[in-house]
C-alpha cells in the first residue's frame, strides 16, 4: 500500500504498480508523472465516482482495480486505454456498461456485486476475453453476441435475474468455470431438513486455517457434542449476502446435494442463526497440503504451482483417476462444481486428494437434456484443464513413457 504523500513527494517515480486507499473523491493527478512506468493501478476501497477524460496518458497501463468505490456506470474513457486488458469494478453501484467502455484487447473483467442490467453486443467483439466475473447483478439475459467470445474460459453469472438458462455459453469451445445458481430459472434450494443443526455457542473457536471467495474456514472444538460428532472440526463461516461466486446458500444447498465421496470434505452440520450462517465439516488431517495455488495476474484463469514441484507419472495417474471419479460423481447428481482446480485440492504423501470449496457450484437436474450434456461438457472440460496442469507436473523422466502419452491425449487442443 502506498500513501498520497508519497505519490505527491515524488517517491514512487518508475514504480510500476500503485496501491492507493485513502477514501479519495478525485483521481490524485499525481498518477499521470508515473505515465512512464505505471502498469498496474488500484484505487480500491476510495469513494470515487468517475475517472479522468485524459486516462489514457497512462500509456502503459494493463491493470486497474476500482472496486468499492461509487461508480454509477463503467467508464467509457477504459476503451481509450491502448493497453488495458484486466478490468476489475467489483462492489461499485455500476447499472450501465456502455459499447465504449470496453477495451478490445480485455482479457479479464470483474463486475461482481454491481446493479448492471445489461451488456452490450460489444462484448461479443472481445477475442481475447478469458474471464468474466458478473456475479451478483441484475441481468435478465446474456447478448447473443456472446457466441463470439471464443476464449472465455471462465464465467461467474450467479445471483442474477437470468430469466432462463443462457444458451449461448453452451457452444464455447474452451469455457470450462461456469456458475449460474441464484437466478430465476433455477431450481429452488433444498432446505436439508434432515441435515444437522447446531448453535455457535456449542463451539469454541481457534485459529484461522484459511479463507477463499465465499467465507473463512477456522479450526474449532466442541463446548457442547450432543451428536458425538469428531473433535476437533473446521467451520466454515460464510461471507455477506454475495460473493464473487454466488449466494452462501447455494453453495450449502450444492454441497449437501452433492452427498459423501472419499474425496469430499464430509460436512457434518450447519449452523444457521441471524449472525451467524456456516458448516460444520470434518478436520482435514495435518498431512495433507494445496496441490496448487490460485491463478495470477497473468495466468488469469489457470492455476499456478510452487517452483520445483513434481510428481510421477504414477503419481498423476493416481491423482487424475480421483478427479475423474469426483467429476462422474458431480455428474450423477447433476451438480456442476464450476471451480475445479488445483487450488482447491488437498493431497497427502499417499496422493489421496481431498477436494472442496461449492461456492460456484450450481444444480441443473432441471434443465432440458441439451443443457445437461452441455453443462456435463463444460465440466469435463475444467478436468482437461486439470488433466494439462497435473502433466506440466510430470517429472522429466517419464514424459517419454506410455502412460504420459496415453494421459496426454486427453488434453485440450
Amino acid at each position: 500500500m502506498h500513501t498520497l504523500a508519497q505519490l505527491c513527494s515524488g517517491e514512487l517515480k518508475g514504480i510500476t504498480r500503485l496501491q492507493l486507499s485513502e477514501n479519495l473523491t478525485e483521481f490524485p493527478s499525481d498518477i499521470f508523472d508515473l505515465a512512464d512506468s505505471l502498469e498496474i493501478l488500484d484505487l480500491s476501497n476510495n469513494a470515487l465516482s468517475e475517472l479522468p477524460d485524459d486516462l489514457p496518458r497512462l500509456t502503459k497501463l494493463r491493470i486497474l482495480f476500482c472496486s468499492n468505490n461509487r461508480f454509477t456506470k463503467l467508464p467509457e474513457v477504459l476503451g481509450q486505454c491502448q493497453n488495458l486488458e484486466m478490468i476489475g469494478f467489483k462492489s461499485n453501484q455500476i447499472s450501465t456498461v456502455s459499447e465504449a467502455s470496453l477495451p478490445e484487447i480485455t482479457r479479464w473483467l470483474i463486475l461482481t456485486d454491481n446493479q448492471v442490467t445489461s451488456l452490450p453486443e460489444k462484448i461479443g467483439q472481445l477475442k481475447r476475453l478469458q474471464k468474466l466475473a458478473l456475479a451478483g447483478n441484475r441481468l435478465t439475459s446474456l447478448p447473443a453476441a456472446m457466441s463470439n467470445c471464443q476464449n472465455l474460459e471462465l464465467i461467474r453469472l450467479s445471483a442474477n435475474q437470468l430469466k432462463t438458462f443462457p444458451d449461448v455459453l453452451l457452444g464455447l469451445p474452451r469455457l470450462a468455470w461456469l456458475a449460474f445458481s441464484g437466478n430465476p430459472f433455477c431450481t429452488e434450494r433444498d432446505t436439508h431438513p434432515e441435515f444437522r443443526r447446531v448453535q455457535s455457542k456449542d463451539l469454541a473457536w481457534h485459529q484461522v486455517l484459511g479463507q477463499g471467495a465465499s467465507g473463512v474456514i477456522s479450526k474449532a472444538s466442541w463446548r457442547h457434542n450432543q451428536y458425538a460428532f469428531p473433535d476437533p472440526i473446521a467451520v466454515k463461516v460464510f461471507k455477506g449476502e454475495v460473493t464473487s461466486d454466488g449466494y452462501p446458500e447455494d453453495e450449502l444447498d450444492a454441497c449437501l446435494t452433492t452427498g459423501s465421496h472419499p474425496n469430499l470434505v464430509k460436512p457434518l452440520a450447519k449452523i444457521t442463526e441471524q449472525d451467524c450462517s456456516a458448516l460444520v465439516m470434518e478436520l482435514i488431517p495435518d498431512n495433507y497440503t494445496n496441490l496448487g495455488q490460485p491463478p495470477s495476474l497473468v495466468s488469469c484463469t489457470r492455476d499456478t504451482f510452487t517452483q520445483g514441484q513434481s510428481f510421477s507419472i504414477n503419481q498423476i495417474e493416481v491423482i487424475i483417476q480421483q478427479m475423474d471419479s469426483l467429476v462422474e460423481h458431480f455428474s450423477e447428481r447433476c451438480i456442476s462444481h464450476g471451480d475445479l482446480y488445483a487450488h482447491n485440492v488437498l493431497i497427502n504423501k499417499e496422493d489421496h486428494i481431498l477436494f472442496g470449496d461449492f461456492g460456484a457450484a450450481s444444480k441443473y437436474g432441471h434443465l432440458t437434456d441439451k443443457q445437461k450434456q452441455g453443462i456435463k461438457m463444460i465440466e469435463r472440460r475444467a478436468l482437461a484443464f486439470f488433466i494439462d496442469d497435473m502433466l506440466g507436473l510430470c517429472m522429466e523422466e517419464d514424459r517419454a513413457g506410455g502412460l504420459y502419452q496415453t494421459l496426454s491425449t486427453r488434453r485440450l487442443n
